[in-house]
C-alpha cells in the first residue's frame, strides 16, 4: 500500500456565487449581482489536500470538522478523494462565501467560529474523535493523549511527507508536538493567527507579509528575512513567496536564492495559490527532490494554478459520496462506455475521457488516471487496439495485448469504463462519447493535438496534466532488454 502524504490543518468550506453585475442598487452605491451559479469546494487544509490528491498522491487529511450543515458538506466534498482523520470542532464550521462577477470578487462573507477543541482553551471539555465507524471519547487534553492521539500519531508515522496547513484555528497547535522526531519532510505553511512552525521543518512557506510577522528582527529585504527565519525557526529552509515575483529561498547551508515564476501572471485571482505552492513542494520533497528543485516545481505549479483561474477554477459539481453512485444508478455493472456516458449526462455529471496505448502499465499511467478521475464524475479510458499500436509504435509493440491491457485498466478503482479504438486517433470515439473533459498527459503547450477539433465539436475542453518524471513504457522495455 502506498504511504500517504499527510495534510494537517484547519479545513474550511469555500463557496463562490458567480453572476453578472450590470447595475447599482437604487438605495445604495452597491452593485446588484445577478447570481447564476454556486460552487462549493474544500478550503484551507482541505483545499491543499484536494490539490495533492489531484496530483495523484494518496492523501490523509487530519482536520477538525463540525457536525453542522457546512461540516457535512465539507465531509462529502472530501469523501472518496482523501482519507479524513477527523478531530472535533468547538463551534460552527467556518464558511467563506465570495460573491463574484465577471471573474472578480466583490465581497466575501465569513461565517462560523469553529476552533479545534482543546486548542486555545482550558482543555477541560471532553471531546470525541471519529474515524471510519469508530468513535473515540477523551476526557480532555490534546490529541497527543489517548486513542485519538494514537490514531493521528500512527497516520503521521506512516507518512511520506507532512504538510501543515495552518489557518489559525487550532489543529496545528493541537498536533504540533506529534511532529517531533519525524524522519520524513515536514512542510509548514504558516498563518498570522497560527502557532510558530515546529523546529526542524524541511521547509517553511510564508508569504512576504507572514514572513515579516514571524521575523524577530526588522529586515527590509525578503532574502534577509528568509535567512533570519531559517535561524529563528530552526528550519532547514524557508521559502518566502512574493506573488508574481516568485520566491526567495534561504537554506541553512547556502546563500538565499531567487526563483522566478516561469511566466508573469498579473490581474488574476490568486486565491489558493499558497495552498498549491505548499502542496506541490511537499509532494516533490516526498519524491526525493532537493529543496531548491522542490521549490522551483512548486513555483511553476502555483503559477499555472493562478493562470487557470486559481481556487475559483476548482469545480466539484456534486459531493463525492453522491456522485460516486448517481451517474451510474441506471447502468448495470457490465455496461459499455456509451451507456455510462449517457448515464453521466442524464444525471448532470461531468464526463472525463483520456486515451493512449497503456502498454506495460506503470506508476506514471496510474498517477495520470487518478488525477483525471478527480476532475469529474466518471472516467472512460480510450485504448489503442493492437493493430493501432503497431502502426504507431512499430514491430514488437504492444508488449501486452489489448485484452489484457483492458482488463488491467478496468481493475483500477479510478477507471469507470474502457473503450478500444482501431484508428490512429480516438477522434471518432470522442464524437460518440462527447466527454466534457479530454485529458492529455505531457507538455502540449503551443501545438495542436489531433483530438482538439473532435473535443471542440463535442463541446468539451482539453486539460493537460504533467506526467510523472522517470516513468515511460519505452524506458521499461529498454531496462528489461538490458537486464536479459
Amino acid at each position: 500500500m502506498t504511504r500517504p502524504i499527510v495534510v494537517l490543518g484547519d479545513s474550511l468550506l469555500d463557496v463562490d456565487i458567480e453572476g453578472h453585475a450590470e447595475r447599482l442598487c437604487p438605495d445604495a452605491p452597491a452593485p446588484v449581482v445577478d447570481g447564476r451559479s454556486e460552487h462549493r469546494r474544500p478550503g484551507g487544509a482541505g483545499l491543499a489536500a484536494l490539490l495533492a490528491a489531484r496530483d495523484g498522491a494518496e492523501v490523509a487529511l487530519v482536520t477538525a470538522i463540525g457536525h453542522d450543515a457546512s461540516g457535512r458538506c465539507l465531509e462529502d466534498l472530501l469523501a472518496g478523494r482523501v482519507e479524513v482523520v477527523r478531530l472535533p470542532l468547538r463551534g460552527a464550521t467556518v464558511r467563506k462565501t465570495r460573491v463574484r462577477a465577471h471573474g472578480r470578487t466583490l465581497i466575501r462573507i465569513d461565517t462560523g467560529d469553529g476552533w479545534a477543541r482543546g486548542a486555545g482553551g482550558d482543555g477541560r471539555d471532553p471531546y470525541r474523535m471519529s474515524h471510519g465507524g469508530l468513535r473515540y471519547d477523551l476526557a480532555g487534553g490534546p490529541p497527543g493523549q489517548g486513542l485519538a492521539g494514537e490514531r493521528v500519531a500512527a497516520v503521521l508515522r506512516n507518512a511520506r511527507a507532512v504538510l501543515v496547513s495552518d489557518y489559525g484555528r487550532g489543529v496545528a497547535e493541537l498536533c504540533r508536538d506529534l511532529l517531533r522526531d519525524l524522519t520524513v519532510p515536514v512542510v509548514w505553511d504558516p498563518h498570522p493567527r497560527g502557532v510558530p512552525p515546529a523546529p526542524g521543518c524541511a521547509l517553511v512557506t510564508p508569504s512576504e507579509a507572514e514572513a515579516r510577522l514571524l521575523c524577530a528582527e526588522s529586515c527590509d529585504a525578503p532574502d534577509r528575512i528568509a535567512y533570519a527565519l531559517v535561524r529563528d525557526l530552526g528550519a532547514e529552509a524557508v521559502a518566502v513567496t512574493l506573488a508574481e515575483r516568485g520566491v526567495v529561498l534561504a537554506r541553512r547551508d547556502g546563500r538565499p536564492v531567487r526563483i522566478p515564476p516561469p511566466a508573469l501572471v498579473t490581474g488574476r485571482d490568486s486565491c489558493g495559490a499558497g495552498d498549491r505552492f505548499a502542496s506541490a513542494a511537499a509532494l516533490a520533497l516526498a519524491g526525493g527532490a532537493s529543496t531548491e528543485d522542490a521549490v522551483a516545481i512548486a513555483v511553476g505549479e502555483a503559477t499555472r494554478f493562478v493562470e487557470q483561474g486559481g481556487a475559483a477554477a476548482v469545480r466539484l459539481p456534486a459531493p463525492a459520496r453522491r456522485r460516486a453512485t448517481a451517474p451510474r444508478a441506471d447502468v448495470p455493472p457490465a455496461a459499455g462506455p456509451g451507456s455510462l456516458a449517457g448515464a453521466v449526462r442524464a444525471a448532470g455529471g461531468r464526463l472525463i475521457a483520456t486515451g493512449g496505448c497503456f502498454d506495460l502499465l506503470h506508476a506514471g499511467h496510474v498517477s495520470l488516471l487518478r488525477r483525471a478521475r478527480a476532475l469529474g464524475d466518471a472516467l472512460i479510458v480510450c485504448v489503442n487496439s493492437d493493430e493501432s499500436v503497431r502502426r504507431l509504435k512499430g514491430r514488437g509493440r504492444p508488449v501486452v495485448g489489448e485484452r489484457d491491457r483492458v482488463e488491467v485498466l478496468r481493475a483500477l478503482e479510478c477507471v469507470d469504463a474502457v473503450a478500444v479504438f482501431d484508428d490512429d486517433t480516438p477522434c471518432a470515439l470522442i464524437d460518440r462519447l462527447r466527454p466534457d473533459v479530454w485529458v492529455k498527459g505531457g507538455d502540449y503547450s503551443g501545438r495542436e493535438m489531433p483530438e482538439t477539433e473532435a473535443v471542440r465539436r463535442a463541446g468539451g475542453e482539453i486539460v493537460i496534466l504533467p506526467t510523472v518524471p522517470g516513468h515511460s513504457t519505452t524506458g521499461l522495455i529498454a531496462a528489461a532488454q538490458a537486464a536479459s
